[in-house]
């Protein structure tokens, strides 16, 4: 699955939220308990880079992506802003 295609589900859970759905409740929840996951996920991937090995690592990056593309849609925002934003910053 690429980034994109878990953006799309993300904003599709959004927009037809189901009661089962972990994105739509976290998205219902609102930005302050997303930046929370991103808080907590983002120590975890330093703890796992520091002494869990890569594997580790991948799955906690894997957690940290989920959560900021969550946010971003939240916030009605896309992965294509950080590309553009990366291609600014390197013309």
């Amino acid at each position: 699955m690429t980034l994109d295609e878990l953006f799309a589900i993300i904003c599709q859970r959004r927009d037809h939220p189901t009661p089962s759905s972990y994105t739509a409740k976290l998205l219902a929840a609102g930005e302050d308990e997303i930046l929370k996951k991103i808080g907590e996920e983002s120590v975890e991937v330093i703890l796992a880079a520091k002494a869990q090995g890569d594997a580790r690592l991948v799955e906690e990056l894997s957690d940290l992506a989920y959560h900021t593309l969550v946010l971003l849609a939240a916030r009605g925002l896309s992965p294509d802003d950080i590309r553009q934003e990366l291609a600014r910053r390197h013309r």
